[in-house]
């Protein structure tokens, strides 16, 4: 299997030196060069196996020859060992046609854990095959930090960075991330934005000099591995539902639409997936490029789901190849004239092909909550803000007599208790492993929204450790 860049330009890499490489030299996200092919058959004889055995089929394909098949097997059953159900993705049946896909089960109690926990291992094999050492760099809105710190963390040959909005995600979030002790983990506040935070990722990253000396690495969803390992829970959740004897829906409360992604991406390869439903909040960039084909940021405002608080979806670079037929120097002038202008324009083909697959609706935090309290009085289950903005999406996008429509929940309820609360008056307690989350020392600093400040932090936490 081989991997290109989305702006046509870097070299081309299989799968262990996408994963090291995280974005690419010149500045696009690695796809791979094809997609894997699995045809209904092969789909039928995958409906029995247990979630690591369904992981190793479908990732085997992008690995390719640079990991063995033993080796291969055995970073995913160490992935997946950590979750508290041995289902690790539970799909549970909340209405006529209506199913809810749980991917909170892991240890940071929220989706990102389903690839993090995969990418974690991974990154040890590859760097001890090689003999390497890499500096992680990372930007979150919330989740990915704590995920991807709980997967780096005490790992040998990683320091891991990374840079959150200060004030601007859940106290459990920050916690998550701040109160672990691990000589090798970095926390760094920023006063802005998370797309300033991921702005200044990737101008680490396209700082060549930097770059090479601290052999940068990613675990953001610009990682193709994150994708990868993401893909799996398509085809899990569809086979249970019924594919591919049926087509099945899904809805996805997504900002950085990596993880709606990953569904295009198992579509691509042939699970009949009938929609792919975009749930925003009031940060609806996505919703409207749907509507209209238009890209246009606007101001990001903070809501009771602040890991979709973002204005620059990074993987959207990854749909936005396919629609331009894969013609890299296309999608490197349509993302420097947003960077420039703030907005870009598709033709009303390449929308009219986007809106084939998507379909996308917008929720604010008042219809948020309500949500939350409806399905609260329908199931007696918690979700989350994100989860139930997944939940509305699905809802609003209309149940079909004969398709299935499966909402991702990407997070526990405890994860954003003050939200969950105030709209059901339940405070929702954490797991057992978390009980004292909020006794724990934090260890974190609070940086200026300044490229340069940042890097000389992360120059000097380095140097410091030689």
């Amino acid at each position: 299997m081989k991997y290109i860049s989305t702006r046509g330009a870097a070299p081309v890499l299989e799968f262990d030196g996408v994963l090291l490489a995280g974005l690419a030299r010149d500045g696009g996200l690695y796809v791979p060069r094809s997609w894997p092919q699995f045809s209904a058959e092969k789909m039928q004889s995958l409906k029995t196996l247990t979630y690591p055995a369904l992981a190793f089929e479908i990732i085997k394909p992008f690995v390719g020859e640079t990991i063995g098949d033993a080796d291969l097997r055995r970073l995913i059953d160490e992935a997946y060992r950590g979750f508290d159900t041995t289902e690790v993705a539970p799909l549970k049946k909340t209405g006529e046609n209506e199913f809810l896909l749980e991917l909170f089960h892991g240890p940071t109690i929220a989706f990102k854990d389903m690839a993090m926990q995969f990418l974690g291992p991974m990154f040890d094999h590859v760097l001890r095959q090689k003999s390497r050492r890499v500096t992680i760099v990372g930007a979150t809105s919330g989740d990915t930090g704590s995920a991807a710190i709980e997967a780096c963390r005490d790992r040998d040959a990683i320091d891991i960075f990374i840079l959150y909005p200060h004030g601007r995600i859940s106290d459990v979030q920050r916690k998550q991330m701040t109160t672990v002790k691990a000589a090798n983990v970095h926390c760094i506040a920023v006063t802005g934005t998370f797309d300033d935070c991921q702005d200044m990722v990737k101008a680490l990253f396209n700082d060549e000099k930097f770059r090479d000396r601290w052999n940068l690495s990613a675990v953001n969803s610009i990682n193709w591995a994150r994708i990868v390992a993401q893909i799996v829970y398509y085809f899990w959740a569809a086979l249970k539902a019924g594919a591919p004897d049926t087509q099945v829906s899904f809805a996805v409360p997504t900002g950085n639409f990596g993880n709606v992604f990953a569904g295009y991406a198992a579509s691509q390869m042939g699970l009949p997936i009938h929609k792919l439903v975009v749930g925003s909040n009031s940060n609806d960039i996505l919703t409207r490029f749907f509507e209209s084909g238009t890209m246009q940021m606007s101001g990001v405002h903070p809501t009771l789901s602040p890991s979709m608080d973002i204005q620059v979806s990074s993987n959207f670079e990854r749909l936005l190849f396919d629609l331009f037929e894969r013609d890299g120097a296309a999608v490197k002038s349509a993302i420097d004239g947003f960077r420039k202008h703030g907005t870009f324009v598709v033709s009303k083909a390449q929308h009219d092909n986007a809106r084939r697959l998507f379909s996308a609706f917008r929720f604010d935090d008042t219809e948020t909550k309500a949500m939350i309290t409806e399905f609260l009085r329908e199931t007696d289950q918690l979700l989350d803000p994100h989860s139930a903005v997944g939940v509305a999406a699905a809802r609003a996008a209309g149940r079909h007599p004969e398709i299935p429509i499966i909402t991702l929940a990407t997070a526990h309820p405890a994860k954003f208790p003050d939200a969950v609360e105030a709209a059901t008056g339940r405070r929702p307690a954490l797991p057992t492993h978390m009980n004292d989350l909020f006794e724990r020392a934090e260890k974190t600093v609070i940086l200026d929204n300044n490229l340069d400040e940042v890097r000389r932090h992360i120059i000097k936490t380095l140097e410091r450790a030689l």
